[in-house]
């Protein structure tokens, strides 16, 4: 209950404070008659209208003043700011839309590279949710099109645009993306383990060791395809991986002092029982094989102190299913 409390009141803020912006961009909007503006004075209004976070009415503006001024002096640059006021006022969707269109008609504009980083931007931030500035939640459980969707964009402006001033921060932004991708392969091993399937387990740890190098799931990747392997009787290939393991993350809580790999029999997790299925999974959970190491290799989660150990789950992350905490 005191959780919720405070939780029910800032909603309350949030939706009562929307309400109220909106209402003062229908007022701004009804105050100014735009009907004799010049493009000048159009451009002017919608700067007034930005500087001032009225982005529902920008983004009417400049869709006026595109319509009426196709071509003229601040055409292009009304088509920039478009994007921006799309993001700004949460239409994700609309602002990709937007900066794909500049893109595709200017693609030698000298700006083109800020029509890549909002894109990829309005990616990122549809990765997120409400609840994540009041709840701590786990990004890598979340569908993943947004996220690869980021990571494309951010990818396609370093690549053409290495020297652009919103190069750093794309630059700390796919390092994210790409952690929180690779996790998100290794959820889908452990859940394949849960399975029983195998095969698709040890291809989920071998994708992220050889397209995620230098991420903190490499070592889970390694013990997945050990793990795997040993269970499919394919011991060579169990060695190999444990030997890349032993060799390069000997600190993983898979290996015992020795380094030897501490090797789980067959998951027997698909085999629930009634109080488990009853209760959505939360008791009587049944012993299985899976993996997450980021309390070891994570620098994110060695500061936070959100330890993932295998087993180890907070009342909080057990009523949520996972999803947060």
């Amino acid at each position: 209950m005191r959780f919720l409390t405070p939780l029910l009141l800032c909603t309350t803020l949030l939706f009562t404070g929307c309400s109220w912006l909106k209402g003062a961009d229908q007022i701004n909007q009804e105050e100014r008659d735009t009907s004799a503006f010049s493009e000048r004075n159009f451009y002017e209004a919608i700067q007034e209208d930005l500087d001032a976070g009225f982005w529902l009415t920008a983004i009417e503006n400049l869709e006026a003043l595109e319509a009426q001024f196709p071509f003229g002096d601040y055409a292009e640059q009304a088509q920039l700011e478009l994007i921006y006021a799309r993001y700004r006022a949460g239409d994700f969707e609309a602002a990709i839309a937007s900066a794909d269109r500049f893109i595709r008609l200017h693609p030698q504009h000298p700006n083109v590279d800020y029509a890549y980083y909002l894109k990829g931007l309005s990616s990122f931030s549809q990765t997120k949710g409400f609840f994540d500035q009041f709840i701590p939640t786990d990004d890598s459980k979340r569908d993943p099109g947004a996220a690869r969707d980021s990571l494309t964009s951010f990818n396609e402006l370093l690549n053409r645009y290495p020297d652009s001033p919103y190069a750093p921060d794309a630059r700390k932004r796919t390092v994210y993306l790409r952690n929180t991708l690779a996790r998100l392969e290794i959820h889908a091993a452990n859940w394949y383990f849960l399975r029983g399937a195998y095969l698709a387990a040890a291809n989920r740890g071998r994708y992220v060791v050889e397209n995620f190098q230098a991420t903190p799931a490499v070592p889970d990747g390694l013990a997945v395809m050990a793990q795997a392997y040993y269970l499919m009787q394919m011991q060579d290939l169990s060695d190999d991986a444990v030997k890349l393991l032993v060799t390069n993350y000997p600190q993983h809580p898979a290996l015992d002092e020795s380094g030897n790999f501490l090797y789980q029999e067959e998951s027997a997790g698909f085999k629930r029982s009634w109080v488990n299925k009853l209760t959505a999974g939360l008791y009587d959970k049944p012993e299985t094989i899976g993996f997450d190491s980021r309390h070891v290799f994570s620098e994110r989660y060695k500061k936070s102190g959100q330890e993932a150990t295998r087993g180890e789950k907070s009342w909080f992350d057990q009523l949520t299913f996972g999803v947060f905490n």
